[in-house]
């Protein structure tokens, strides 16, 4: 970045949860904790199935590339989380909290790119059962990955190189948990209604566009299953989607909520409270709720721990 174009702000100070921070000796080992737990939980997910000749199947591939996804996902908020907790100077440099920006972006449309794509591997399966193992075939579900990912990463290349040029000339202090594209525009010193308009069109086709796929997907997917003539048949095919669906409820309605508007900011407290559901609950949920849920899985698990 040309230093001449370098606002005067060399650094940020993330406020966080304010009132929250007395409590650090009690927040810091919680939030370790659930950190350690989302890191287990989505590497034993990821291992077993990549371990288990019985789910190489592309369903399971893809809660694989999840697990995976989500294990990156948290590791570019959560320990920078850790550190502000423990230090009182809760500090990040200017092109720090770009890249953090720019990756949690990144994996952010990515996840939800993946989880189109889930949604249209289960439809496939359920839908097309007869066609599915032509459609659906090794070189596809690693084609819909690679897709998923090289587009995640291109969508917030615009947006952070536009929030690059702005003037920081105020205030540096981030009211939020992480560096993000809202509380960063609400501290530039000059008119940032183009970066708004920006992030509104990219951040709909990426949030709506890919939740519109879903659901048409799982309208497709309801309407098959009341076909089946047997309760048992009806509950099997049930059971391979609802996992799926739960995920994408939880975290498509608070990115929703989030970044589909037109303007800088709501509430404060509002976009803090958001961000921890997505950022930090929704990853630990991914793995509970498939393993937990998914009887192959268990029985993987249990197989690799007794070995039997």
């Amino acid at each position: 970045m040309d230093s001449r174009n370098r606002s005067t702000v060399t650094e940020f100070i993330i406020i966080g949860f304010p009132t929250l921070y007395e409590y650090g000796p009690f927040l810091f080992p919680c939030l370790l904790l659930v950190y350690l737990l989302t890191v287990s939980g989505n590497v034993l997910v990821f291992t077993i199935i990549r371990l288990d000749s019985r789910l190489q199947t592309p369903m399971y591939f893809f809660i694989s590339v999840l697990a995976f996804l989500e294990i990156w996902y948290t590791a570019v908020t959560i320990p920078k989380m850790l550190i502000n907790i423990l230090y009182p100077r809760k500090s990040i440099s200017f092109n720090g909290c770009l890249l953090q920006t720019y990756f949690f972006h990144s994996l952010g449309a990515s996840e939800c790119y993946l989880l189109t794509a889930m949604a249209y591997d289960r439809y496939l399966a359920i839908c097309q059962p007869l066609h599915y193992s032509t459609i659906m075939s090794s070189k596809m579900y690693f084609r819909l990955t690679a897709i998923c990912f090289t587009c995640g990463f291109l969508c917030p290349i615009t947006e952070v190189a536009l929030i690059s040029q702005l003037p920081f000339c105020g205030s540096n202090e981030i009211q939020h948990i992480f560096c993000d594209f809202p509380p960063l525009l609400s501290l530039a010193c000059t008119d940032t209604s183009v970066n708004v308009l920006v992030d509104f069109v990219i951040n709909s086709f990426i949030i709506l566009v890919t939740f519109l796929f879903i659901m048409i997907s799982y309208i497709r997917i309801i309407i098959a299953i009341s076909r089946i003539s047997t309760s048992v048949g009806r509950a099997k095919a049930f059971s391979t989607c609802v996992s799926h669906l739960s995920v994408v409820l939880v975290f498509f309605s608070c990115i929703v909520f989030m970044y589909v508007r037109l303007t800088k900011s709501y509430s404060l407290y509002y976009d803090r409270v958001l961000a921890v559901i997505y950022s930090v609950l929704t990853p630990i949920f991914n793995p509970l709720i498939y393993s937990l849920r998914n009887r192959d899985i268990r029985i993987a698990i249990k197989y690799r721990i007794f070995k039997r």
